[in-house]
């Protein structure tokens, strides 16, 4: 048995990143992306798996001083923006947004300059 090793705590965070990706509406292909993109980026894991625990963002990963909340809140904005609301309904799966959250901060991490860009232009009816 040299050799093999086994982290059961990455199991279970797989376990219930799929539950969580199912309760919140996500097709299987984006939760099995994201998983596999966590597993390349330690500290975002370290990230999901606080969240699984406490239901709550750590925000010690940044890109570009933004941080998971940054970008859930980002998504929270363009939800209401969409639907006229300005406010959040039940429709609003907050699960669902910390998804985008951490599939938005893997994506921004590799190109940082089009997501900054897409925090700070400013988002009007016409440029979603």
């Amino acid at each position: 048995m040299n050799g093999i090793l086994y982290d059961a705590r990455k199991v279970l965070a797989y376990e219930r990143l799929r539950q969580l990706g199912e309760y919140a509406g996500k097709e299987a292909s984006f939760t099995e992306s994201l998983w596999a993109e966590l597993l390349l980026d330690g500290e975002l894991m370290t990230e999901l798996m606080y969240y699984l625990d406490h239901h709550t963002l750590l925000d010690q990963v940044k890109c570009r001083g933004y941080a998971l909340t940054d970008l859930y809140v980002w998504q929270m904005d363009r939800y209401n923006l969409i639907r006229e609301i300005g406010k959040n309904t039940s429709g609003c799966n907050k699960e669902a947004m910390v998804l985008n959250a951490f599939r938005t901060m893997i994506d921004m991490k590799k190109d940082p300059d089009t997501y900054v860009e897409r925090l700070t232009r400013g988002t009007g009816m016409d440029e979603l």
